[in-house]
């Protein structure tokens, strides 16, 4: 008895649940007990707060611990002070609330989470109004900290399926919160939970969201992705608007202005085959077109080689009243960057002579001279010259900066029921991003809305004519435009700054036909030209070119400098010719030349680059082809007719294009691959094909310069995984996280759960082969790794 009354003096702080651990660490049989029963044998008041499903059950409890006591004894003592401690925790459920919600009128978020904790541990989530209170509150506070506790909040919340302590107010505003802190992946999380849970949110405030996200590459992919999702919903026209029950799902279809936001983050950061697939979804979803999507699209099927695209979209363009003179710019810029992938230098130079052509006709309007023009003196310089601009550009791969606006307090975020205010912030990131598109504009400029080529498309232009080595036509073409444009002198003329680009980098044979076609053609030059190229011609010691320039010189009336007979002579000195050498000086001092003749070409190329200003055309188309890359333009013609069958799901004719395009040298790229592996996925079924058509990508990334890029490995990943090639999966995973390219676990997480939710579950077979064990373990690897428990 001693025994027991101790027992009972010790016991009496103890709740019947630790109790029963107690009991049942130690081995005993334990059934269920009624509540009296557990008060007779405990000193402690009620107990209905702690009697759960498992407490101490229907054996006698008071013959357990006088059968074994010293055993009991010791787990009491180890458990009294774990007891103590939960009751001196235990509190009132409504006191706890009131003090969490004084916490947060407080601004103590801090004490606001411990409490919120304890209530998780005593009763579990908080009732709604506080639930939202709290994470209104942690989104005011735009810590990241809190950001991230109250996007975890409602994770827990919505795996639970408690979703309905969740307001849709509540949500959009956490996501902004989230999107606004440079946290698109949460941000879009929440947006996908809503729509997943069918709190779906309006368009104009998930706008704003994709707006704030796509300011960084992963929020742009990610922006892309959502519209993706978002529009599967309304494709052909799926949803019935004329049902009241549909009208929150209608108010989330998204409209031009979502569309035009997700585009222009694709194009900044360069995911621009990712926006074309938004392209090829607009007319799906019924979205209209305005003038801001019209020169996206053009930009779009620009970067992507869609010429034919291009030209289409030309007469909408021409049609439209609303465009401005720099969206015209926008998109005469794309297409005149378009012919030149392809090498049409007949179209290109065709939209320069038309430009000047129309320019000049301005000019010479008098009408227009007086109502709109102001530029005298216009007319005596050179296309070349200071009235065209110098095509800058702004990297579209480069982070433009954070276009913030201040997180407004919940209060005034759930006053605009219709979120007009959402709507216009995103209007104005908008209008931020597409006016950094404008600036990357570099090939066409206007004068008070005249289209006029700058100096960039003269150095292309005359790159890609050299290239192809169609001199005739390149000097046919300069001509005509400084007709258009007359210089203020020949030697000023684009031709002769062509002529010497090409003496300096040693295209001496080019130079020379670009002068006969100049002589040809009746238009005369200065001494200059004919200097720098015999010059040129005798340090390469080709006396007989230079003998032949000489008699087109003379035959020419041209006056020849000291420095051009000096290097003749001495030319003429090495190879032994004294009696030429000593003939051409007898000439020079006929003619009385004076010693002090024209500038050194070094001069001329230093007078070129303007003082100190902006290098003209001559350094300019140095720089040019020193550093430029030349493209394989057949690469552009095939992947055009690759990308035509596969948009058609004509994959047969697509692979033949393919083996056609192999067998005449053209390597295919990233484009190429990306157009097969999307058509193939369309179709269905085709991963063996695709399985093949990786394995030729492995090999020619190793033996060329081609990469990998972020479309292409996204578009293959989501092939493997969709028809179950997981060990395939796992090769492009491994090689996007080497490359530190975003990959967007919530799609593969969705994607696995929805074709693959059942294999691979329970226990391994006792008996599989080799292959069998392998694909397991594959499956199992890439299923822990998007997180599927």
């Amino acid at each position: 008895m001693l025994r027991m009354r101790k027992f009972n003096h010790r016991t009496a702080s103890v709740c019947p649940s630790v109790l029963y651990l107690a009991l049942a660490d130690a081995s005993y049989s334990i059934a269920r007990v009624s509540e009296s029963q557990l008060r007779a044998y405990s000193n402690a008041g009620p107990v209905s707060g702690f009697v759960g499903s498992s407490s101490l059950a229907n054996s006698n409890v008071q013959d357990a611990i006088l059968r074994f006591p010293d055993q009991f004894t010791l787990k009491v003592n180890l458990f009294s002070t774990v007891a103590g401690t939960i009751l001196v925790q235990a509190r009132d459920p409504a006191k706890l609330t009131m003090e969490i919600q004084s916490a947060i009128d407080e601004h103590r978020l801090n004490d606001a989470w411990k409490l919120h904790e304890q209530h998780m541990q005593m009763e579990g989530f908080l009732r709604k109004s506080v639930v939202n209170k709290l994470l209104t509150s942690f989104v005011e506070s735009f810590d990241v900290q809190w950001l991230e506790r109250a996007y975890g909040l409602v994770e827990q919340a919505i795996e639970k399926s408690r979703q309905n302590l969740l307001e849709k107010e509540t949500l959009i505003y956490l996501s902004l919160g989230l999107a606004k802190a440079g946290l698109p992946i949460p941000a879009s999380t929440v947006l996908r939970k809503m729509v997943e849970v069918e709190q779906f949110p309006p368009v104009a405030a998930w706008s704003a969201i994709l707006a704030h996200m796509s300011q960084t590459a992963q929020g742009a992919y990610l922006a892309a992705e959502l519209i993706i999702e978002i529009g599967y919903l309304f494709q052909d026209n799926r949803i019935d608007p004329r049902k009241k029950s549909n009208a929150p799902l209608i108010a989330m279809k998204p409209n031009t202005t979502a569309f035009n936001i997700a585009l222009a983050g694709c194009l900044m950061f360069g995911t621009t085959r990712k926006a074309e697939q938004l392209l090829d979804m607009m007319p799906r979803v019924g979205v209209k077109t305005d003038a801001n999507l019209l020169i996206l699209m053009a930009q779009i099927y620009e970067r992507n080689g869609r010429r034919d695209e291009l030209r289409k979209l030309q007469r909408y363009i021409d049609e439209s009243p609303n465009l401005s003179d720099i969206q015209f710019r926008q998109f005469y810029n794309c297409l005149l960057t378009c012919h030149l992938k392809f090498r049409d230098l007949d179209s290109a130079s065709n939209m320069v002579l038309e430009m000047l052509r129309k320019a000049k006709e301005a000019r010479n309007s008098l009408a227009l001279a007086t109502l709109v023009f102001d530029a005298p003196g216009r007319g005596n310089k050179s296309p070349l010259g200071s009235g065209f601009g110098s095509g800058k550009s702004t990297s579209s791969r480069e982070s433009y900066g954070h276009i913030s606006s201040p997180l407004v307090s919940y209060e005034e975020f759930s006053m605009d029921r219709n979120f007009l205010r959402l709507e216009a912030e995103a209007k104005e990131v908008l209008g931020v991003v597409l006016a950094k598109l404008q600036s990357q504009v570099e090939l066409i400029t206007t004068d008070r809305g005249i289209l006029q080529p700058t100096e960039k498309i003269f150095v292309k232009l005359v790159k890609a004519f050299l290239e192809a080595d169609k001199t005739k036509d390149l000097a046919e073409f300069l001509i005509k435009a400084d007709k258009e444009d007359s210089p203020a002198s020949n030697d000023d003329s684009a031709l002769v700054h062509v002529i010497n680009s090409c003496i300096s980098l040693g295209w001496l044979d080019k130079a020379h036909d670009l002068l006969d076609e100049m002589c040809l053609a009746g238009v005369r030059t200065g001494s200059s030209v004919y200097s720098s190229l015999l010059k040129a011609y005798c340090e390469a010691n080709q006396a007989g070119n230079a003998a032949s320039l000489l008699r087109d010189a003379r035959k020419g009336g041209i006056q020849l400098d000291s420095s051009s007979y000096e290097a003749l002579i001495q030319s003429r000195v090495l190879q032994n010719d004294t009696q030429g050498a000593l003939h051409l000086y007898q000439e020079m001092k006929e003619a009385k030349i004076p010693r002090a003749g024209h500038q050194e070409f070094e001069r001329l190329v230093n007078e070129c680059a303007g003082g100190g200003g902006e290098p003209r055309l001559m350094a300019k188309l140095l720089q040019e082809i020193k550093e430029g890359q030349t493209m394989d333009s057949g690469v552009h013609d095939w992947n055009s007719i690759i990308h035509f069958f596969c948009k058609k799901r004509l994959m047969q004719d697509a692979e033949k294009a393919l083996t056609k395009m192999r067998g005449l040298g053209h390597a295919p790229n990233a484009q190429t691959f990306h157009s097969m592996v999307t058509g193939y996925a369309a179709i269905g079924g085709k991963y063996i094909e695709v399985t093949k058509l990786w394995g030729e990508m492995k090999s020619i990334a190793s033996a060329t310069s081609m990469k990998f890029d972020q479309e292409l490995l996204d578009s293959v990943l989501y092939t493997f995984v969709r028809g179950g090639f997981f060990s395939r999966a796992n090769e492009v995973v491994e090689i996007m996280e080497k490359g530190k390219m975003f990959i967007d676990k919530y799609k593969y997480r969705t994607l696995f759960l929805k074709y693959h939710r059942t294999s691979y579950k329970g226990k391994a077979p006792k008996f599989q082969t080799e292959s069998q064990l392998k694909k397991r373990e594959a499956a199992l690897a890439f299923k822990n790794w998007v997180g599927v428990c």
